[in-house]
């Protein structure tokens, strides 16, 4: 039974769309698969963890009368790139065998049963929060949080990323710990109250997936899952079960001291100077005096590295240590030209903010050197 007989870049880029939540080993192994569904002139293109799905389209010169199919979607990647580009392939179905034709070419695929690909339902009877925005605000707002959510962290809720609705505003929040960032962005509609928790792969593919440009994002949220709509991709995503710090208590209010830092001229003093920090904890003093700031990182070998930015600064002195992978992480995710630091003591969190976005703001913990 013949599938499909379509371009390469039909099934390509749908299948790359798709195939970044796929798990290269798993105790199911249909969840190594893509579930291919074609539809009239729509090619369905839908992958799988059991905790997020993805779902793309293609439109076809042809129409199909709905045959499914699911296919190993790492096999049937690696041949698609593989094979020259405008060029055609068949996809037939024998048996328990997908047999792909491209020319001379032909592989030979083992499939298993589309009844069984565990496709997520929308929840019934959910009551849902609809919020409508820009893909490139989103993406914007993702990108300035997302570095600072935690990894395989065993207060699980910490490896994901918090999205709050309060009325016309929605913020998003990720914290590890030791540091926290925070953005938000005002809703055209109100959108009522809710917060809820986004798992660290969903935002991970999220910002793969999103667009550049102002075409619309919808997110349609309930007590369990997210989904997530724009141009021809659905997402649907579980929420994480889990109690949030209270991010408020986090950013401090009271801080007196700012500094007014060329990015880039930071980032490269910071990259430089932790090429002699310890490689375990990574850390970096700030030494404050009138007009000077010295950053300095040494290691267990003696050796140390010292950089002096001119600054303007006024306050009292100040001998402040951080984790320089922390500063650095808001560096490259935040495009602009000047970053404010704000500090207090020694043993106080320094806020960082940016002029091009009141609502950033990123928090890092002191760390004693």
């Amino acid at each position: 039974m013949k599938l499909l007989n379509i371009d390469k870049d039909l099934l390509l880029k749908p299948l790359q769309m798709v195939s970044g939540i796929v798990e290269r080993r798993h105790t199911l192994p249909i969840l190594s698969n893509v579930f291919l569904r074609a539809n009239g002139n729509t090619l369905e293109v839908i992958a799988t963890d059991l905790e997020i799905q993805i779902a793309t389209s293609a439109t076809l010169e042809q129409t199909y009368s709905g045959e499914t199919l699911t296919i190993s979607a790492r096999k049937t990647l690696d041949i698609l790139r593989a094979l020259p580009d405008k060029t055609k392939i068949t996809l037939e179905v024998s048996e328990n065998r997908a047999i792909l034709k491209s020319g001379k070419s032909k592989f030979n695929l083992q499939t298993l049963p589309s009844k069984d690909f565990p496709l997520i339902a929308a929840k019934e009877n959910a009551t849902i929060d609809v919020v409508t925005l820009e893909q490139n605000v989103l993406k914007n707002m993702l990108q300035k949080v997302q570095f600072a959510m935690a990894q395989q962290d065993i207060r699980y809720y910490l490896n994901g990323l918090l999205l709050v609705l309060d009325g016309d505003t929605m913020r998003l929040v990720a914290t590890d710990g030791h540091r926290l960032s925070h953005a938000a962005t005002q809703l055209k509609i109100n959108a009522g109250s809710r917060e809820v928790i986004l798992p660290r792969k969903t935002v991970l593919e999220l910002v793969k997936l999103l667009g550049d440009g102002d075409a619309t994002v919808e997110l349609g949220i309930t007590d369990t899952q997210i989904t997530i709509k724009f141009g021809n991709v659905t997402l649907v995503s579980k929420l994480v079960d889990g109690k949030f710090p209270d991010y408020k208590r986090v950013i401090p209010t009271e801080l007196t001291n700012t500094l007014i830092l060329g990015r880039e001229t930071l980032q490269g003093a910071l990259q430089r100077a932790s090429i002699l920090s310890n490689e375990k904890f990574r850390g970096v003093r700030w030494v404050l005096t009138k007009n000077l700031l010295k950053i300095i990182c040494s290691n267990s070998e003696q050796e140390e590295a010292e950089e002096e930015l001119e600054v303007s600064y006024e306050g009292e002195p100040l001998d402040i240590g951080f984790n320089v992978n922390y500063l650095l992480d808001c560096l490259s995710n935040v495009a602009v030209q000047d970053i404010n630091c704000i500090l207090g003591d020694s043993n106080s969190s320094m806020l960082m903010t940016i002029k091009e976005d009141s609502t950033f703001q990123y928090v890092v913990m002191p760390m004693r050197i």
